[in-house]
């Protein structure tokens, strides 16, 4: 049986796909500045590890769990929906649009983390999407109406907003110090039962390439086999000193039930999203404008470095990009970026995203067989901008005069070039790097989102110019 990625939202008998309402509704409307007035949050943060001194033999975590369940809410969400009733044919042409409807009402739950004294509550975007109502209910019996502040559906992170003060909260800790192996307890409300504490260790660091979050996604989950089933989905994973270190978000399961493979959104992550929607309304990231392939074990020997060098190789510089700007170049070896290593496409993706747009960053490399430090100020990443893909693993640009010329394409072509093509993608062997899409479906194209539009489930008609010649090919886009 394959094993199945299940988001954590729903509680008891009734279980749904993560994205049940958002085909039915719409998301909650942002309140007023007169609704709701915010105050950036206030948090408490201890960056020391977690086994920065030697502990005598531990008997219980009560006293670390206890101040932790204070600060541990469950959301409910509420979704209404409108249905037709059942009407005779033979009448319908004379109701017209007068077909009666009847209202029924939806309801999941989640769990959230209270980690500003002002009422800020993390939790995840899948716990809140499409919900028309949400409420906040304190383990001390208290209940909130909850304000939506900003969702990013890309780490999967939402924030809501409580109207109280002096509220408990966790102390976040800085989970990039995270080692396998470190103690950890899951904390929320799986399955409506209440709010449950369950204890495991950190499994993994960095899990990504599942896809929970779709093709342009920021995944970088921290796996843990402490208990999580539905309902824990936005709780909190705390250390053992009772610090936030993460956000419950998914389980791999056959079942759709624990089986120890837990995945929680580190809160490195998780508090630069909500800082930027707190601020801002929305997410800004950086933007570089290369595509890379890792450097394998092939790849490092023929360009002078050691088989086992974990790094990347820029294969395509994206024109007028900062990259550009800063003159980096295809075959340059990015090892760092502000002194943090890169050994994965998802690595470079992740960091450079994080970082603020106008930031001028570090980059390390080595060219020539030589290390020097590369200086680019990120710009501010676009949808358009956002490694274009037209298809999972696909990634496309407009072609310009300027990419003519470097690529030797007719300035008579006109259409999306395609720049990069992962290793991993479903159209690997069909679709090339310099290849251009000239029409989609016998209709011509010129920007990305127009070739979206014109891609359906199923197979699709490309013609494309690759090499001096021109051809159609059969794509098949799925359909999910």
């Amino acid at each position: 049986m394959k094993s199945k990625l299940t988001f954590g939202l729903f509680a008891a008998v009734l279980v749904l796909p993560v994205n049940a309402f958002a085909a039915v509704s719409k998301e909650p409307a942002a309140p007023s500045k007169e609704q709701l007035t915010l105050k950036k949050p206030s948090l408490t943060i201890d960056n020391s590890p977690v086994n920065d001194a030697k502990n005598a033999v531990v008997t219980s975590y009560a006293d670390v769990v206890e101040p932790v369940q204070k600060a541990v809410v469950s959301v409910y969400s509420t979704k209404f929906v409108h249905e037709r009733l059942p009407v005779n044919p033979l009448l319908r042409p004379f109701l017209g649009d007068q077909i009666p409807e009847r209202e029924s009402k939806e309801q999941g739950l989640g769990s959230g983390v209270i980690v500003s004294a002002n009422g800020f509550v993390l939790t995840n975007n899948h716990v809140i999407e499409g919900a028309d109502e949400l409420s906040v209910a304190l383990p001390d019996g208290r209940e909130f109406k909850g304000h939506v502040v900003g969702t990013d559906p890309k780490t999967d992170i939402a924030v809501v907003k409580i109207d109280a003060d002096n509220l408990p909260t966790l102390t976040l800790a800085d989970s990039d110090k995270l080692r396998v192996g470190d103690i950890v307890f899951a904390v929320g409300n799986p399955l409506g039962i209440g709010q449950t504490v369950t204890m495991g260790i950190v499994s993994a660091k960095g899990r990504n390439n599942l896809r929970l979050l779709g093709n342009v996604g920021y995944e970088d989950f921290i796996q843990t086999d402490a208990a999580i089933n539905m309902g824990n989905s936005g709780g909190a994973l705390v250390d053992a000193k009772g610090r936030l270190i993460g956000i419950n978000s998914a389980i791999i399961s056959t079942t759709h039930g624990n089986i120890g493979i837990g995945l929680a959104i580190p809160v490195n992550l998780a508090a630069n999203i909500m800082n930027s929607l707190v601020e801002t309304g929305g997410v800004t990231r950086g933007y570089l404008g290369i595509s890379v392939d890792p450097v394998s074990p092939e790849v490092a020997e023929t360009l002078g470095l050691k088989k086992d060098t974990k790094a990347v190789v820029v294969t395509a510089v994206t024109p007028g990009s900062p990259a550009e700007k800063a003159s980096l170049k295809r075959t340059d070896i990015i090892l760092s970026i502000e002194d943090k290593p890169i050994t994965s496409i998802q690595d470079l993706r992740l960091l450079v995203a994080q970082i603020s747009p106008d930031t001028e960053i570090a980059i390390k490399i080595m060219r020539d067989g030589k290390e020097q430090i590369v200086k680019a100020r990120l710009s501010r990443l676009t949808d358009e901008g956002e490694i274009n893909n037209l298809l999972p693993g696909v990634e496309v640009t407009r072609l310009t005069d300027e990419l003519s010329r470097r690529l030797n394409i007719n300035n008579q072509i006109g259409g999306l070039v395609i720049t990069n093509v992962d290793r991993n993608s479903p159209y690997f062997d069909r679709l090339a790097p310099s290849m251009v899409i000239l029409e989609i479906n016998r209709q011509s194209v010129s920007d990305l989102d127009s070739a979206r539009q014109l891609l359906k489930p199923g197979r699709n008609l490309f013609f494309v110019y690759n090499r001096g010649f021109l051809r159609y090919l059969v794509v098949t886009k799925d359909s999910r």
